[in-house]
């Protein structure tokens, strides 16, 4: 992780800590624009506009995290919590889903043994 995108997000979590989420949220904006790859920053940013009453910015930063990271199984549960506040149930539910398969696919990759490995 870049040096600044570090610093801005942990400025980014005090802010949150706060309760100073729209500031945060720019903390975590600035983090990202330095490296679109920062996770963290992400996370945080949909946490920020959540806790801003930006519900619908929300959805979108979260929209952004699962076509960045669509394997990921916290993007898409991110999603859901912002759908779900939002009052888009049935969308919420969807990314629910969707974040339990990944997981279940996750859980399922972990266990099997390595090729040549006895189980």
């Amino acid at each position: 992780m870049h040096e600044n995108t570090e610093i801005l997000s942990e400025r980014g979590m005090s802010l949150l800590a706060e309760g100073r989420a729209a500031e945060a949220a720019e903390a975590f904006r600035a983090a990202i624009r330095i490296d679109e790859r920062c996770l963290e920053a992400h996370h945080g940013l949909i946490r920020a506009l959540r806790d801003a009453g930006r519900l619908e910015q929300s959805i979108g930063a979260a929209l952004a995290l699962t076509a960045l990271t669509p394997d990921d199984p916290l993007a898409h549960a991110a999603l859901s919590i912002s759908l779900q506040m939002a009052g888009h149930v049935p969308e919420a539910e969807a990314a629910a889903g969707r974040a339990r398969i990944l997981e279940w696919k996750r859980e399922l990759a972990s266990s099997r043994p390595a090729p040549g490995e006895e189980p």
